[in-house]
């Protein structure tokens, strides 16, 4: 390998490492704007010297791979917790973004293949393409949506408003193009590149006006004063309940302590996912003397716990959230759907249980896939409340829930121990801000070794429990707004989108240059 290309490869890695910096809890967002328009330029200016596709995907490898190497480092984190597992960290260290990266790879050569002459139309397809694949690496295998370059908008929650019209997809596609766009600034060869240039800055600014009129319009809005509180608890168990005998009591009386129920409140309270350990919700019943001591008629619980049930003869298991009563007489019940492959299932497990592999919770034991996500009303000692339960992963997937509005508000419980003192749990977190704009609603999310807390419609974290800390957030007024556009037609938006691109890039490829 010569000096040049193996600098050249070099500095891909490094433009990759550097954008993982715009990304939570950095959110070094301007660094965007070079990295992705250095990328642009590479690609357009290797383009002209060869055409070869393989050295090209090993363009957009090496780009992605530096982006998750170092944004995704904390995955590997989860297995420390067992000796058996940490012969893998190296390698999840290493493949997890060598996957990933394809994604990248793919972008940069289909780029390639399919690149117009002209030099608008090439900025188009290259954002099109990527936002394309990136759109494809949140569905496909189960999906895996996490780090999109849209989260890098995290902290501007007037200009993330748009978000209620074409969501996460849509404004993934529109922040490529941004940070793309001055690529065809320096590589102008008309007067359209300019403008086109000064047209996403402007874009930007009317998205902010428009948060700005969205933020108005939810300040003055209905509000749907409970007769109740949602109290959700932000805890700092040790993972140690899953691999050593640990007194389940106890864990319990912990967290009423952090609970603090008052007997003649009105309260629904949120525990996080898995809390109690190695029993089952069924099983639960064991304790209900505790509860009743502690907790009153006027309480409910919705608490994280595994489901077991017998299908044609054989045990099977389920990660779910169950709704108790003070008694712990089981209300309704939801099963996670969307599970963590080798955390909570192990993907080929007849193959890969026979080399020693096991899923990482629930005693080694993968958990089965609940059918339907459905929306639980609680009707119960004269409480009246439609939510949607998201347990942990489920919430980082956008447009899941589009044909699902009629809720009042979207419940989130999870275990982010398995991450510890990492990145992860505050990437975790910002998914539920994106959720809570994408469709309408409130966001209350309740997390072990986590961030727990409360997220407005706008995405404004109203109350949090710090990541470190244990304590609890109240929600007692839920201001309502009307069906974002969003979450009645999904990412059927997101494809409008890509046909719009289209349209312009054959518009852009037959206009003469001036």
């Amino acid at each position: 390998m010569n000096k040049k290309l193996y600098i050249e490869l070099l500095s891909l890695i490094s433009l990759g490492v550097i954008t993982s910096l715009s990304l939570p809890p950095f959110n070094y967002l301007i660094v965007n704007f070079f990295t992705f328009s250095s990328f642009f330029i590479f690609l357009i200016r290797k383009s002209n010297q060869h055409k070869s596709v393989k050295l090209f995907f090993i363009y957009g490898w090496l780009f992605g791979f530096g982006y998750f190497a170092s944004s995704l480092y904390w995955i590997s984190i989860s297995l420390t917790f067992d000796e058996n597992f940490k012969f893998l960290i190296p390698l999840t260290i290493i493949l997890i973004p060598t996957f990933l990266g394809i994604f990248y790879g793919l972008t940069s050569c289909l780029f390639l293949i399919i690149k117009p002459k002209k030099i608008l139309s090439s900025f188009l397809t290259f954002s099109l393409i990527f936002g394309i694949l990136e759109f494809f690496r949140g569905t496909i295998l189960s999906g895996f949506p996490w780090n999109l370059t849209a989260y890098s908008f995290s902290n501007q929650l007037e200009i993330l408003s748009i978000t209620s019209i074409i969501g996460t997809y849509g404004f993934n596609l529109f922040c490529i193009s941004l940070f793309t766009s001055p690529g065809i600034l320096i590589l102008r060869n008309s007067k359209k590149n300019i403008g086109v240039f000064i047209f996403f800055l402007f874009a930007v600014l009317f998205f902010n006006i428009y948060g700005s009129i969205y933020k108005e319009k939810f300040v003055k809005g209905e509000e749907k004063n409970y007769d109740y509180k949602v109290r959700t608890i932000g805890s700092n168990i040790s993972l140690d309940r899953f691999y050593k005998d640990i007194n389940t009591a106890s864990i319990i009386q912990d967290l009423i302590k952090i609970s603090n129920p008052i007997f003649n409140e009105k309260t629904i309270f949120v525990w996080p996912e898995g809390i109690l350990p190695k029993i089952s919700k069924e099983d639960s019943i064991k304790y209900s003397e505790l509860f009743s001591k502690q907790f009153s008629e006027n309480h409910l619980l919705i608490i994280g716990s595994n489901t077991q049930s017998i299908i044609s003869g054989s045990k099977v298991y389920y990660n779910s959230l169950t709704i108790y009563d003070n008694k712990l007489n089981i209300i309704d019940s939801y099963n996670k759907i969307n599970l963590v492959p080798f955390g909570e299932f192990l993907p080929l497990e007849n193959i890969l249980k026979n080399i020693g592999l096991r899923s990482l919770t629930n005693n080694y034991q993968s958990f089965s896939s609940g059918e339907e996500r459905k929306i639980i009303e609680i009707k119960k000692n004269n409480f009246s409340l439609r939510i949607l339960p998201l347990i942990c992963y489920e919430i980082i997937y956008s447009g899941n829930l589009f044909d699902k509005s009629n809720f009042d508000l979207i419940i989130n419980i999870s275990e982010d121990g398995w991450f510890g003192q990492s990145i992860g749990p505050k990437q975790h977190f910002v998914h539920s801000i994106f959720r809570a704009i994408e469709n309408g609603k409130y966001v209350v999310r309740s997390s072990n070794n986590g961030l727990a807390g409360i997220i407005n419609p706008l995405g404004k974290v109203e109350q949090i429990v710090k990541f470190g800390h244990s304590g609890y957030a109240d929600l007692k007024v839920n201001k309502t707004l009307q069906s974002t556009l969003f979450s009645k037609y999904g990412n059927k938006i997101f494809l409008i989108l890509i046909l719009l691109y289209i349209f312009l890039i054959f518009s852009f490829n037959k206009i003469k240059d001036e």
